[in-house]
């Protein structure tokens, strides 16, 4: 299954029809979200397909802006050229990078 791609020290990014995008969450791709939906990002369904295209969708408009690459695709043509596998990748790299409760507490002094 594809992921967004992530080496060392370079930003992760996702193919797009032929194109190698920018690809990840910023305050930006949020509120953008929020304003195309009007529901807070908290509230995404992962059975709401449409959705989680959008908000991939939002991170990749976001992240070209903030790193100065040109972006024209609508959301639709998005969608027409975002292969499932793509998106799935997003999402398990999403969840990959939230830090567990064991890894948060690691190195915490004992009180």
């Amino acid at each position: 299954m594809k992921k967004c791609t992530k080496t060392a020290g370079q930003p992760a990014t996702i193919k797009i029809g032929e194109r190698s995008l920018p690809c990840r969450v910023t305050m930006g791709a949020m509120v953008r979200y929020k304003r195309q939906t009007g529901c807070d990002i908290s509230s995404l369904d992962t059975s709401d397909i449409e959705g989680m295209v959008l908000f991939l969708w939002c991170c990749v408009v976001s992240a070209c802006r903030a790193d100065g690459v040109e972006f024209t695709m609508d959301f639709e043509e998005f969608g027409d050229r975002l292969e499932p596998a793509d998106l799935t990748g997003f999402y398990e790299g999403m969840h990959n990078a939230v830090p567990t409760e064991e890894k948060k507490t690691v190195g915490t002094p004992a009180i």
